[in-house]
């Protein structure tokens, strides 16, 4: 009776215990005081592993202290082909609710990036995977439109598996929805830098992720459509060392950059300075070039009236000298005409 009694009290003990103190790093096994991760921004400071983060500390990383105001957070994903395999679709989302206190696995909103307005779209893998469905491609969607409404820049940071699959049809949509918008952006000259950050796999990679003006990943990412193990099965050779990581990315020209988290932030605004400065000399060669066009115009008009006058004042029955005979003068010819 007694052991039962504190048997319990024991296990209760247990699962009430503060979370672990200690953080072993999973790529070099090293093992640190949690606090002393958290300062290099979950970075491992032995062997510079990036572990994976929330939204919230993704976007505390990135823009200025307190400038996030975050949109679109009452959207929620609805359930229409009423999906199930081992649980409901319903169920799923209502256990990710209660794990992250969110209702989709994207924050987005508007911020500031060393005081340039800027807007931002963040993945959290935290919930479902960081999948994408209905709800994260609308959040996208409307980023894009404040972007373009505001006339600022605009990013988006990957963190997912790919599609929900248990959305079906509605999630892939997604994809051609979200690059629909981006062409928009583009139309209006608007920079979109896409940070790729691990995993960033399947629709996401296959679509937005791959389509930004400047393309970033953290160190180590893992990046891809298919899985290791998908494609190593379909074409029967062994993968090369770091297959899918973002070193390999950039040494085939798949992305542009690869950027620690804790330099992120400064890189991100020198390129959108960057990006700033180049549309201002872009827009004064335009109006170079057009107020050349015009001087052209204008010059070319003033030589054809020149040229007419000319001819209005020469007399109409004058005789070309070169329809006449060798051997008699123009003064001839006129007394000839006289005469007659």
């Amino acid at each position: 009776m007694f052991g039962n009694i504190f048997g319990s009290m024991k296990t209760e003990a247990v699962t009430q215990e503060v979370p672990n103190q200690w953080i072993k790093c999973p790529k070099c096994t090293s093992l640190m005081y949690y606090k002393e991760v958290e300062a290099k921004l979950n970075v491992c400071p032995k062997c510079n592993h990036h572990f994976r983060i929330s939204a919230e500390k993704r976007i505390a990383s990135i823009v200025d202290e307190g400038s996030f105001v975050e949109f679109d957070n009452t959207l929620a994903p609805t359930d229409p082909l009423k999906f199930s395999d081992k649980k409901s679709y319903k169920k799923r989302l209502e256990e990710a609710k209660a794990k992250t206190g969110k209702t989709s696995s994207v924050l987005s909103g508007s911020c500031t990036i060393n005081g340039e307005p800027i807007e931002i779209v963040v993945f959290d893998f935290s919930f479902m995977g960081g999948s994408l469905g209905s709800v994260e491609g609308e959040k996208i969607v409307r980023g894009i439109n404040r972007a373009i409404k505001n006339n600022c820049g605009f990013i988006i940071v990957s963190a997912s598996g790919g599609a929900r699959m248990q959305e079906s049809t509605y999630a892939l949509l997604q994809m051609s929805k979200t690059s629909a918008a981006l062409n928009r952006l583009h139309q209006k000259d608007l920079p979109f830098i896409s940070i790729l950050t691990d995993p960033t796999m399947g629709g996401v990679s296959a679509s937005f992720a791959m389509l930004g003006d400047i393309i970033m990943a953290e160190p180590g990412a893992l990046i891809g459509f298919a899985g290791q193990r998908v494609i190593k099965q379909t074409v029967g050779v062994d993968l090369p060392e770091g297959f899918q990581r973002s070193e390999f990315l950039l040494e085939h020209g798949l992305i542009d950059m690869i950027v620690e988290r804790g330099k992120m932030h400064q890189t991100l605004s020198d390129l959108f300075k960057l990006f700033k400065k180049e549309k201002k000399v872009v827009i004064t060669e335009e109006v170079i070039e057009k107020e050349v066009i015009e001087e052209v115009v204008e010059e070319t008009v003033i030589e054809d009236v020149t040229e007419e006058s000319v001819m209005e004042k020469a007399p109409e029955e004058a005789v070309r000298e070169e329809d006449m005979p060798e051997d008699i003068s123009p003064e001839e010819v006129s007394e000839k005409e006289l005469k007659v």
